[in-house]
């Protein structure tokens, strides 16, 4: 189950890395009744305050479930579907609902006008780009990431020999298969052990 392996990290990180990348474009446009008839346009990481640090937490999530046994395993599939339904629900909440509070920071700069009744007052429309919906689509496939994750976590091989400690490889030494040679001098100094004993 190599590959059930690698597709779970790698959605995984794809779909973090979307959300880093959608916190810097416009996801809303703002006309405010101001006379002016400028639009405001307030990027992702504003309309979802936790949408870049959360995003960050799930690439690094991602990058670690390529290395971590079966128990940290079932820990992050699950850590990927409660972030990726928080995600998706603040998201969809921005998407379709458009509120006021996701633009009032940007409407307060622009203007030095604050409270958000009074924001609500200001504002004539609030239009959505394309982008909220997009990442709204990688939350979701994020959280059946998460549900795959968990789904296929038990079948996936081992991390290798490279990220285990020497400790995991003492039960092999001590089985006394091959006689100890040089080789296992060195790796006895390495645990801090004197092989002239």
């Amino acid at each position: 189950m190599r590959r059930a392996r690698l597709l779970a990290v790698a959605v995984t990180v794809a779909c973090g890395a979307l959300g880093v990348i959608s916190a810097t474009q416009t996801w809303l446009a703002v006309a405010l009744d101001d006379g002016a008839g400028l639009a405001l346009e307030v990027p992702g990481a504003t309309a979802v305050p936790v949408l870049t640090p959360l995003s960050l937490a799930v690439m690094a999530l991602g990058a670690a479930l390529s290395i971590v046994g079966l128990a940290l395993r079932y820990v992050f599939g699950a850590l990927s579907v409660v972030v990726g339904g928080v995600l998706a629900w603040q998201t969809a909440n921005v998407a379709f609902e458009r509120p006021v509070s996701a633009v009032a920071s940007v409407v307060t700069e622009a203007t030095g006008i604050a409270g958000e009744s009074s924001v609500a007052q200001l504002v004539t429309s609030i239009s959505a780009t394309a982008w909220p919906i997009v990442t709204l689509v990688a939350w979701v496939v994020l959280v059946l990431a998460g549900a795959f994750t968990l789904a296929t976590a038990r079948a996936w091989s081992g991390t290798g020999r490279r990220y285990r400690t020497d400790d995991d490889a003492r039960p092999a030494a001590a089985a006394g298969s091959r006689p100890h040679d040089a080789i296992d001098d060195w790796d006895d100094l390495s645990r801090g052990e004197d092989p002239t004993a």
